[in-house]
């Protein structure tokens, strides 16, 4: 017979609170910008590959974020028309759309992803920067 773990012991449960807790702080953060975890990690990524030279398709901000294309495409268009980002029509491809960032989203992004970044300094503060990067690549399966 197997001993049944405390809850306090089972590193999914952990892991679950751990993410709750990361969430509501990142929620927070998030809160003087007027925007959802999904809406910056979408408009960070953006702003990003346009800071790189590229203008990236839709489809290729939901692979560097990580996200679902069809949900991708949703929060885009709330960006839109919140004036953060522009869904540019593709000249090679009808149906795509390239996304830049307008000013109002140059001017937010990079202070909402200071916002984020000070969250994570003071959540994972508790372990050395290294090795949470690490671990988190690993549970990511990025590593």
């Amino acid at each position: 017979m197997t001993e049944t773990l405390q809850p306090g012991e089972s590193p999914g449960f952990l892991l679950w609170r751990a993410t709750l807790r990361w969430q509501r702080m990142i929620a927070a953060a998030l809160a003087p910008f007027e925007l959802t975890h999904v809406q910056f990690v979408l408009l960070a990524c953006a702003w990003w590959l346009n800071e790189q030279g590229e203008t990236p398709s839709q489809a290729a901000v939901a692979r560097q974020a990580g996200t679902d294309v069809k949900m991708t495409s949703q929060v885009l268009r709330s960006l839109e028309s919140r004036g953060l980002l522009e869904r540019r029509p593709d000249v090679s491809d009808a149906r795509a759309r390239r996304i830049v960032a307008t000013r109002k989203g140059k001017a937010v992004a990079p202070k909402a992803i200071a916002a984020v970044e000070a969250v994570d300094a003071e959540f994972f503060a508790a372990v050395p920067a290294k090795q949470t990067v690490r671990l988190l690549a690993a549970l990511a399966g990025e590593e």
